[in-house]
């Protein structure tokens, strides 16, 4: 008897985690490193209409602040540092991204299509 209410537990824990699988699922991973006052790529294209991860890693040796006023982001990445920002499904577009302490050399686009 206490095997099925074990077995039950587990059936009723993975249809919990069920909607977390199906939202990672939905979401796209896209990488942009930072390396002495440059952002690579400087341009992306990512599908419209869903959500997308951007995963930042700073490999220069100062610091650096990724932002975009269009997308709501910002993010200040010591040198060697990675972290990642989230953004929302978007609209098809282009939307524009730069790093605040570098901005004459580090400016780049994200096209949503």
């Amino acid at each position: 008897m206490m095997g099925i209410k074990v077995s039950n537990a587990l059936v009723v824990a993975g249809f919990a985690l069920m909607p977390l699988l199906a939202h990672a699922q939905d979401t796209a991973t896209f990488s942009i490193v930072a390396r002495d006052g440059k952002l690579e790529p400087s341009e992306l294209v990512v599908p419209a209409g869903k959500k997308i991860k951007i995963e930042l890693s700073n490999e220069g040796k100062t610091p650096i602040e990724f932002e975009s006023k269009a997308l709501k982001v910002e993010k200040v990445l010591a040198p060697g540092a990675r972290s990642s920002v989230m953004v929302n499904a978007l609209k098809p577009g282009e939307y524009a991204f730069f790093d605040e302490f570098h901005p004459q050399t580090s400016k780049g686009k994200i096209i949503a299509k």
